[in-house]
């Protein structure tokens, strides 16, 4: 499939209401279909069409939750978007070639905004995803983890990090209830369990679920398990500069993604 049949694919899939609308909604969380039905207002098998058209297009995915296996959560992929809209915009003409955002670029304006990552055990997921924005966008934001059920820091959580430079061994696994007075701008959950369980936060803080499955639950042995943690900080790399990305711009004063 050349670029230009490409490019006009994606204006053509993208340029629905309907599918700009959940496109719109899935930038800012993981949804299930009943979700994404309340949110744009529209009847389910209307959404389930215009879904099964993003996921052709390979802008959508899914994963079978972990919390209940009868459903499913939709994830946009950010990064194939930005890819085939700068290709659109070259096919219509070159000088119009741009790139994609190598990443946000920190802007202190007044205090730092503060995430908390949650996941069921704090043990890797939420501990993976705080390291990665604390160790290297601080202190332009603060990021705290915690767990529902606590459990030890799992030893292939402690090598992926190591390998990308971070030192976590030392790292305490904390319970969520450590936190349930404290403030935060955002609360992301990791895990579908976590989701369910969450207590609501001091300030209503913005709510993000990213529905990642557990890595420690893919193997039997710390050798097994090692390339689904390999898998899911691969996945963070990815998903934690878009949310800083969009931290930033919304300490301009904007608010339309709360």
């Amino acid at each position: 499939m050349g670029p230009a049949v490409e490019a006009h694919q994606v204006l053509t899939v993208i340029g629905h209401p309907h599918r700009w609308e959940l496109l719109s909604q899935l930038a800012r969380s993981d949804r299930r279909v009943g979700e994404l039905t309340h949110l744009v207002g529209q009847p389910q098998n209307l959404v389930s069409y215009h879904l099964r058209e993003l996921r052709d297009a390979g802008l959508v995915s899914s994963r079978r939750s972990s919390f209940d296996g009868r459903d499913s959560y939709y994830r946009l992929d950010l990064d194939r978007c930005g890819r085939l809209l700068c290709d659109t915009a070259a096919a219509l003409h070159p000088a119009l070639r741009f790139e994609p955002s190598g990443g946000p670029s920190p802007r202190r304006r007044g205090r730092a905004p503060r995430i908390l990552f949650l996941c069921t055990g704090n043990s890797a997921r939420s501990q993976m995803a705080e390291a990665l924005a604390e160790g290297r966008y601080s202190p332009a934001i603060q990021a705290r983890s915690a767990g529902s059920h606590p459990k030890a820091l799992h030893p292939n959580a402690v090598k992926v990090m190591s390998e990308r430079g971070i030192d976590i061994a030392a790292n305490a696994t904390k319970h969520l209830r450590r936190f349930e007075r404290s403030h935060f701008d955002y609360v992301v959950t990791l895990c579908d369990k976590v989701r369910e369980v969450c207590p609501e936060f001091p300030g209503e803080p913005a709510a993000i679920h990213w529905s990642m499955p557990d890595p420690a639950a893919e193997g039997s042995t710390d050798d097994e398990t090692f390339p689904a943690f390999e898998r899911t900080a691969e996945e963070l790399e990815v998903r934690i500069p878009q949310l800083i990305a969009r931290v930033f711009a919304s300490q301009g004063g904007t608010a339309d993604d709360r």
